[in-house]
């Protein structure tokens, strides 16, 4: 599971934010819960979760920003705003 969020973050910039659309950003979402799981960090799934359904809707946009900014989609560092 860690080399799928390895592989994710290695992406270019520009494929990146195409995955920040609002239909392709389940994408991010997926990722964040995988990641969790991976960890095994209970928070870390629980705010997976919460981006897959009722974060749909505006998380695009803070993925967004957070990948223009960091380089990587929120929740997808090391840390949690990392």
């Amino acid at each position: 599971m860690q080399e799928l969020i390895r592989t994710v973050n290695g992406l270019p910039l520009i494929a990146k934010v195409i995955l920040c659309i609002p239909v392709l950003d389940i994408f991010y979402s997926i990722c964040r819960v995988v990641q969790g799981i991976a960890k095994g960090d209970v928070l870390w799934i629980v705010l997976g979760v919460l981006t897959v359904i009722p974060g749909a809707f505006f998380m695009w946009i803070v993925d967004l920003v957070w990948v223009l900014l960091k380089g990587h989609g929120i929740l997808m560092g090391e840390t949690y705003l990392g």
